[in-house]
């Protein structure tokens, strides 16, 4: 049986003693204690925390990284400052009213030749009234858009710029929101470029900025082929798929080529508390469960769960990653499903009663309505918009794991959308400083190899989140957030 190892790099600041238990450790012991304790007396908890839990089955990228996992992560260069839109991340709802906005973009690009790329984008966007731009003729009524290109995230030199004018033949539609196209040359001697795309909306100006690292030389297979809609015509800017869909693995010039496929178990841990610094277990290998051949630009359907992974030759290194998830998803529907999220929110002892229960739907209405004291339409305005971030972080942050999973969808579920983001080739950092009784908070995301994703980010965790950290699980808790 082929075996494939991966290991994901963790970020640690510092490793805990293996004879003894931190002073976290003990802390969350004896929260746990207390929590119990109400609990019996049916008063909700005070302030939540979650033992440390290990990930023990992560695949990972096949070599290391140099840099030192305990160091403290620079200030990034700011790419995106004033506009709504951050990169992949939407802007906080209702942070600008009154005008067009661009509320997220997310891009990727395909090599062409080694002179061009075409670069694809989705794009969300809200009228004055606040509500969702499906239709390509009105983006482009109300916004203008131009890029410049650099040759990294730190040297401003300029290496090209120009504009694309927004219309009905470039600008689509698809579900809710938007896809954008459009071809970049190559600057001159430029292997790889960064390139900054700025949607400035006519009659107020304000921007939306997103920025992309281009390859025009030394390509992966990511950087030439891609996951297409069944037509083979719109790229799908995601690393999933539902089973039974029909779709296709495709490139720009239409090429027929042989990819092998190989299927795993792909029920991984989600991440663990931001302030668990703790030393994790070695990652395990992953054994293949099945494999599958397919055909670049034709249609294939997978019909089963799973992590998948497709190779132009079975001894590369990295190739194109996709989850299969349930028809439903990014929406979690299933009790057995509903239960796993509500992690972030919730003591060991209350998620262990979750797991153990017989009738998994009665255990978690339970849960709710014991949470929010009985309470009933509070438990459902609740968990509605606890859920409603926990689709959103599906469809936003899905890697080789379920979005929900992954560090960056744990600090959107519970704090939502951050309200600025800087980022350069290596780091991302997400900035939160409307919140309540919160001056100015920073989680920083290192950008770490992976075979299976371009986009596979981790934490930088740190004890001293809990004074932010706690207040807000216990807000979700009370049933105060409700959005």
């Amino acid at each position: 049986m082929r075996i494939l190892s991966a290991f994901l790099f963790i970020c640690l600041l510092t490793a805990c003693s293996t004879n003894k238990k931190t002073q976290q450790d003990r802390a969350n012991a004896a929260y746990d204690a207390r929590t119990e304790a109400q609990r019996n007396q049916n008063r909700p908890a005070a302030r939540p925390a979650e033992a440390p839990r290990a990930d023990t089955q992560r695949p990972d990228a096949p070599r290391t990284d140099s840099r030192s996992s305990t160091a403290q992560a620079p200030a990034p260069v700011k790419v995106m400052t004033d506009g709504p839109a951050l990169g992949t991340t939407p802007s906080v709802s209702g942070k600008i009213t009154g005008e067009w906005i661009v509320t997220s973009i997310k891009g990727k690009f395909l090599s062409i030749d080694s002179s061009s790329v075409r670069v694809y984008m989705d794009i969300t966007a809200k009228s004055p009234t606040g509500e969702v731009v499906v239709k390509p003729a009105d983006f482009a009524a109300h916004f203008l858009m131009a890029y410049v290109m650099y040759p990294d995230y730190n040297n401003r030199e300029r290496l090209g710029y120009g504009t694309v004018p927004l219309t009905t033949d470039n600008v689509g539609q698809e579900g809710d929101h938007l896809t954008l196209m459009f071809d970049v040359k190559r600057p001159k001697d430029a292997a790889s470029a960064v390139l900054l795309s700025e949607f400035t909306e006519s009659s107020s100006g304000t921007k939306a900025r997103n920025d992309l690292t281009l390859r025009f030389r030394g390509t992966k297979m990511s950087d030439r082929y891609t996951l297409f809609d069944k037509t083979g015509k719109q790229p799908q800017l995601r690393n999933y798929v539902n089973i039974g869909d029909t779709v296709v693995i495709g490139d720009v010039t239409g090429s027929t080529k042989k990819l092998f496929g190989y299927r795993y178990r792909h029920d991984f841990e989600a991440a663990s508390s931001p302030m668990n610094t703790s030393a994790r277990p070695a990652a395990k290998s992953l054994s293949e469960d099945s494999t599958l051949t397919i055909t670049t630009n034709k249609p294939f359907i997978i019909p089963r769960e799973g992590l998948y992974y497709f190779l132009e030759d079975t001894a590369d290194v990295a190739g194109i990653g996709l989850v299969a998830a349930d028809k439903r998803f990014p929406k979690l529907t299933r009790p057995e499903k509903l239960i796993k999220p509500v992690l972030y929110m919730s003591t060991s002892s209350e998620i262990s009663e979750l797991n153990q229960a017989q009738n998994t739907k009665k255990a978690f209405d339970r849960y709710w309505l014991s949470l929010m004291s009985g309470n009933e339409e509070v438990a459902r305005k609740t968990l509605k918009a606890y859920f409603n971030r926990v689709e959103e972080a599906n469809r936003l942050f899905t890697t080789y794991k379920e979005g929900w999973k992954t560090d960056k969808g744990m600090i959107y579920i519970v704090l939502g959308a951050p309200d600025r983001v800087q980022r350069n080739r290596e780091r991302e950092v997400w900035v939160y400083n409307r919140r309540a009784n919160v001056s100015e908070v920073n989680f920083t995301f290192t950008k770490k190899p992976n075979q299976f994703v371009e986009d596979h980010y981790e934490l930088v965790r740190f004890i001293e989140y809990q004074p932010v950290w706690y207040p807000i699980v216990e807000a979700w808790r009370t049933g105060a957030i409700r959005e």
